[in-house]
C-alpha cells in the first residue's frame, strides 16, 4: 500500500456561532491544537470541509478526526460522516449535563464558568488524542513522555491545517462528472516501481487499491476503472 503521511489527528469543531455551546467548541478546539497536542493535531475547517473542500475531506478519509459540537444537531460529526467516514470520536457539548450548571455566557462573551469547560472539554479532546495516537502523556511535565525535550517547548504556536497533510487529491472525469480521488500519484508509483503496465491487465488491481481510499459507487465502477487507468498511463509517460 501507498506510503501515507505521518498519523496525526484531525479536529473539526462546531461553526455554530448563535449559541455559547459553538464558541465552548472552537476554543477548547483550538486550544488543543496550538498548546496541548500541537505536534500531534491539525484543523479542519467545517464550512470549507461542507462546500467541498476535498484537502479537507482527504485527510478524514486518512487520519482519525475528533468532532466537537455545541448542540445536538452535530453538524460536525454528521458532516464528516457523510463525505469522509465516521468520525474517530464525537463530543457533544452538553451543559446541562456539567457538574458546572453556572451561565456560560454569551456566545461572543464566556463567563470564568465557561471558560472553565472550555478547559474540560479540551482535556476531553486531548484523551481522545492520545487513545487515537496511543501517546504516553506525562500530566505532570505537560509532555510526551518519550519525548520531553520536543514536548517541552512552550512558546506560542499556529494551528496547523489539514491543506499542508500530504494527502494528494486528483480530479477525474468519470461517467460525465467529476470525481475527486485521493492517494492516486502514491498508488500510481507504487504500481510503476513494481512494473505494472498502463493495461487492462493491471486494472483490476489497480482499482482494488484505489477502492481503499475512495468510495467508488457499484454502477460506475468500470467507468472508474476506465478513467483511474487512462490516469495511470499518463502517470507512466511523464516519469520516462
Amino acid at each position: 500500500m501507498p506510503e501515507l503521511p505521518k498519523r496525526k489527528v484531525g479536529i473539526i469543531a462546531c461553526s455554530g456561532e448563535e449559541i455559547p455551546e459553538g464558541t465552548v467548541a472552537r476554543l477548547a478546539a483550538l486550544k488543543v491544537l496550538q498548546s496541548m497536542r500541537a505536534k500531534e493535531t491539525v484543523t479542519l475547517c467545517l464550512p470549507l470541509f461542507l462546500a467541498g473542500g476535498e484537502g479537507d475531506r482527504a485527510f478524514a478519509r486518512f487520519h482519525p478526526t475528533i468532532a466537537v459540537d455545541g448542540c445536538e444537531k452535530q453538524c460536525a460529526a454528521r458532516g464528516t460522516e457523510m463525505y469522509s467516514g465516521k468520525p474517530a470520536a464525537s463530543i457533544v457539548i452538553n451543559h446541562g449535563a456539567c457538574a458546572n450548571s453556572s451561565p456560560l455566557g454569551t456566545a461572543r462573551r464566556l463567563t470564568q464558568a465557561g471558560m472553565q469547560v472550555v478547559s474540560d472539554v479540551a482535556d476531553q479532546i486531548a484523551r481522545h488524542v492520545d487513545e487515537l495516537l496511543d501517546l504516553k502523556w506525562d500530566r505532570r511535565a505537560g509532555a510526551r513522555a518519550d519525548s520531553p525535550t520536543a514536548q517541552a517547548e512552550s512558546e506560542a504556536r499556529q494551528a496547523p491545517c489539514s491543506c499542508g497533510s500530504g494527502v494528494p487529491v486528483t480530479t477525474l472525469h468519470v461517467a460525465g462528472r467529476k470525481a475527486a480521488l485521493v492517494a492516486l500519484p502514491l498508488i500510481f508509483a507504487q504500481f510503476r516501481e513494481a512494473g505494472k503496465l498502463p493495461d487492462d491487465s493491471t486494472k483490476a488491481e489497480l482499482m482494488q487499491a484505489v477502492k481503499i481510499y475512495n468510495p467508488v459507487p457499484d454502477a460506475d465502477e468500470e467507468a472508474y476503472a476506465q478513467a483511474v487507468l487512462q490516469e495511470y498511463s499518463v502517470f507512466c509517460q511523464r516519469s520516462h
